[in-house]
Order: C-alpha cells, then structure tokens, then sequence
C-alpha cells in the first residue's frame, strides 16, 4: 500500500510513520514541502496526482493556540483535503485524526460511545468536530472513502511540551536532578483515558484494513478512566521521585481541560469493526515516557 502520511514530524505522526513503513510504502511531505494550512486546493491535488496514494493519513494539527489557530489546522486543512481528494485521489481512503475533545462535558462514570451527543467545551474541540462532520458528510455523499479515528489522552515518548504529562516529565527531571523533595504542579481532580501511542498507531494500520469498516468514527483509547493526579504520582514513581507533588500554577489551557471532569472511552466499535483493541497498559506506557527524558539526567535519580 501507497501512504500520504501529513503530520509525520509530530508526537502521533512519527510513531505512525513507523508502524505503517514495516509494511508498507509511506510518503511523508514536510511542512515546508506542504503545509496544510496555508497550501490551496490546486497545489494539494498536484501532490496528490504526483504521489499516487492509496491511503491519505492526516496526522497534522495543534494542541495549543487560538480558536482561529485550530479552525485553521484542523477544520479548513480537512476542507482543502477532501477538495483535493476528490479532484486526484478519489479512489483513495482518508484516515483523520481526530480527538476525544469533540464530545465535550460526559457525565461521571460513562464510557462514551461514537453516537454519543457531541458538544464541545472549547475552540479546539469544536474545530476537530466540524472537521468529523465535513467527512462524514462528504462520506454520506459518496465523494469520499473516509475514518475517523477520535483518540483519547495520548501517551508515549516524545510527548510535547503542551501536554500535561510532558510538562510533568521535564519538571521530574529538573527536580531529580536538584535534588528537590517537592514538587508543585496545577492539578485539576480530572479522570482521563490515557491511550499508549503505539496503539494509536495500530489503530492507523487497522484503519486502513477493511474494504469499507461499516462506520466513520471510532474511538481510540485505553477503556479505562485515571484520576489526574493519580496518574502523576504513577509517573513520579516510575522516575524514583518519592518527593511530595504539591499544589502549583496550572497551565494556560488548564481552565479547557477542567470543563471535562470525566472522560473514558467506549471501544466496542473499535474492536467488532477494525479489530482492534490497546495492548499497553498505563504503566508500560508510563515507563517509556520516563525512559525517554530519563536521559537528561546526569546521575541516578536521588532519594529523598
């Protein structure tokens, strides 16, 4: 199989472009080659006509910024994609990222399925639901051999920086190596269903199996909902930090992540139509987190 993989660069893209380059052909444009926000409809289907894919995976996009930022690289970028792919791919399966961050506020203790109400607490959200939507409706229309894949709390190495585990690895690290017996994070009493990058990427690959899978959208998680600070104290643990996690400053977008109190996925769609279902548990994924900052240190992580 011929793959378009956008995003590559990326937390989620360069595991996927691992996953899909053991089996198959993968084609992976920078920004500067294509940058999906600022590239027209013509000079998108020309790459297209030139690359010849079977299979277009849009892992591309942004965590952090303003509203017009998100609609931009996710909403007007997946507009541009369909355009492009009826013009020159027609014949070819988009796979999109999407994320949990579409349905909004879910009531405590639900595990969300895909034809769950949708209502975004925020900008960022609301972008990635009305690029869900622009695809399924270009699905429903026919113009378009489409999946969703709406993923939960990634987690992984080479977590960035606006993700609130990446934030807490880097303050682990910097307080091992002073020697610090505390350590104070902005932590919001949030449940979250954190899902191991590697199977995100299976999820990609699985996406790409069937002839038609019998639905767009699918969730991809972990099934299993974690108290925020719980999961911060699993990764201090893991780095040997046995120092207190203290009350502290919260992130900018922290005010986005506290509107959902709840969220936990349902993967019954997942597993009878794609066949697929996460294989790492938290703390393998936690591990590799570690492992992968662990190297910033320049002794053993102190006890204290």
């Amino acid at each position: 199989m011929n793959v378009l993989l956008f995003g590559a660069s990326g937390f989620l893209g360069r595991h996927i472009r691992q996953r899909l380059a053991e089996e198959m052909t993968v084609h992976s444009p920078t920004r500067q080659e294509c940058d999906l926000v600022t590239v027209d409809v013509r000079a998108l289907a020309a790459l297209l006509t030139r690359k010849r894919p079977d299979a277009v995976v849009v892992a591309a996009g942004r965590i952090v910024g303003c509203g017009h930022e998100f609609v931009l690289a996710h909403t007007a970028a997946v507009a541009k994609l369909v355009d492009a792919m009826n013009l020159a791919a027609s014949g070819a399966r988009l796979v999109r990222i999407g994320s949990a961050a579409e349905y909004g506020a879910v009531p405590h203790g639900h595990a969300v399925r895909e034809d769950d109400p949708a209502d975004p607490v925020g900008e960022y959200g609301l972008s990635h639901l009305a690029a869900t939507r622009l695809v399924e409706r270009a699905v429903t229309a026919g113009r378009l051999d489409a999946v969703v894949l709406r993923v939960f709390n990634p987690i992984g190495p080479g977590l960035p920086a606006g993700n609130l585990l990446g934030r807490t690895a880097a303050r682990l690290c910097e307080a091992i190596a002073q020697g610090d017996v505390r350590l104070p994070l902005g932590l919001h009493d949030t449940w979250r269903d954190f899902v191991d990058v590697r199977d995100i990427a299976a999820a990609v690959h699985a996406a790409l199996r069937p002839e038609f899978p019998g639905a767009v959208v699918f969730n991809i998680g972990s099934g299993r909902a974690v108290g925020t600070p719980e999961v911060v104290r699993l990764l201090a643990d893991v780095a040997g930090f046995t120092g207190e996690i203290t009350s502290g400053d919260f992130a900018p977008d922290a005010a986005r992540s506290a509107a959902v109190s709840w969220m936990c996925a349902d993967l019954t769609r997942s597993a009878e139509l794609l066949g697929w279902s996460p294989r790492h548990g938290l703390a393998d994924s936690l591990t590799t987190v570690w492992a992968d900052v662990a190297g910033c240190l320049a002794s053993k992580p102190v006890t204290v």
